[in-house]
């Protein structure tokens, strides 16, 4: 079924639909909801408009953030880098290898935070930030250290969304900016609108949840992607953090894992197949993607089915192979094909992701907004910093 223009999605073979799912849906269109606003093309971004002419010389970008300040923008970069021509580089641990390959000249420092009090953006940003490179932040209009940080250093600040939570800010301000600054087009992104209007859209969305809730009444509470698209690890290490942070809670919940494909099909596969029956799977390609062929005078005689064959074909044939032997063997899956990869097709995972996970929360009873027990480690952490 297409999902969207670009997107075919196989969902799970049961088809439950849950009638709760689609008043749950009502409900939180009907509402006023900042995250679901910024999803839409009338969401109005905080920043100045002339800020794009200022910014657009800036050809080497380093963003530094943690968790869903920088994994979105990391995840349109990664998916879309055949159309970026900038260099774009992700500080989101204490691992600083890459920026001895920074070229410093030309360059602009994106500093992104919710709170502006994220410990680790703020150690980061002590030890990389020089005086005479621009600096351009993003949090919250409130008092915190990283706006006090961007007054004293004389630097721009773009309000961040108080009400939008970092792992949902993808198509606020947190990662249009920095798409912007890929030279995308931050319109492209956002197709609520369009989305919901679509009967094929909703009644995917309201089986698939359905389906995610029967699998996790049935103590199948493992998300395993096998991911066939180098391109879109980035995209899954965004919704491993949506999904986990969000629901996650009262001894509930799913627990995201990547898989990569085929490079997996040598080592947990036959766990996957054969082992415990406490997962369920997301198969995902596209198909647009350049890959190199095979060299048809090189081939022995005994692999001549490999002839005028691209890398690609053959990791989509293994794909629905896959599939296939799944059907048989009886394991819950789902599939994503994705036809052009583009800001559209992006911005429509994006917005299919976070209403799924928001309907699950709601389903489940927890709150999807929140992450308490992280909370929880920030204290102890500032609490043996201080005593130490």
């Amino acid at each position: 079924m297409k999902l969207t223009n670009y997107i075919v999605f196989q969902n799970f073979k049961s088809k439950q639909k849950d009638k709760n799912i689609q008043k749950l849906l009502n409900n939180l269109l009907n509402e006023e909801n900042y995250i679901l606003n910024s999803l839409s093309k009338s969401y109005k971004d905080s920043w100045n408009k002339r800020i794009k002419s200022k910014l657009n010389k800036y050809k080497n970008i380093i963003l530094i953030g943690m968790g869903g300040s920088i994994m979105g923008s990391r995840a349109i970069y990664s998916f879309l880098s055949k159309k970026i021509k900038k260099n774009f580089y992700f500080i989101d641990n204490f691992e600083h290898n890459n920026l001895k390959k920074i070229k410093k000249i030309n360059s602009l420092n994106l500093i992104i935070s919710k709170s502006g009090n994220t410990l680790e953006t703020i150690a980061n940003s002590n030890i990389i930030l020089e005086r005479n490179v621009k600096n351009i932040f993003i949090t919250e209009n409130k008092d915190n250290y990283l706006r006090s940080l961007a007054h004293q250093l004389k630097s721009e600040i773009v309000d961040h969304n108080n009400y939008i939570g970092g792992r949902y800010s993808v198509l606020s301000e947190v990662g249009m900016l920095p798409a912007m600054l890929m030279g995308l087009d931050v319109k492209k992104f956002r197709n609520l609108n369009e989305l919901i209007k679509k009967p094929s859209f909703i009644k995917s969305l309201i089986n698939n949840v359905s389906n995610i809730l029967s699998l996790i009444k049935k103590k199948k509470s493992n998300s395993i992607i096998l991911n066939y698209d180098q391109k879109s690890e980035d995209l899954f290490y965004w919704y491993q953090q949506l999904v986990a942070e969000s629901l996650g809670k009262k001894s509930s919940g799913i627990l995201p894992i990547i898989s990569k494909m085929p490079q997996d099909n040598h080592s947990l596969m036959q766990s996957y197949l054969d082992g415990t029956k406490n997962s369920f799977y997301t198969f995902f390609f596209a198909k647009d993607r350049f890959y190199n062929n095979i060299k048809n005078k090189e081939l022995l005689k005994t692999h001549r089915y490999l002839r005028s064959k691209s890398l690609g074909d053959i990791l989509y044939d293994q794909c629905i192979a896959t599939q296939n032997v799944f059907k048989k063997k009886k394991i819950p899956f789902r599939s994503f094909l994705i036809e052009k990869s583009d800001e559209r097709s992006l911005g429509e995972l994006f917005s299919f992701f976070m209403l799924e996970t928001i309907l699950l929360g709601k389903a489940l009873k927890v709150n999807p907004y929140d992450q308490p027990s992280v909370e929880l480690i920030k204290i102890e952490t500032k609490k043996r910093l201080l005593k130490n």
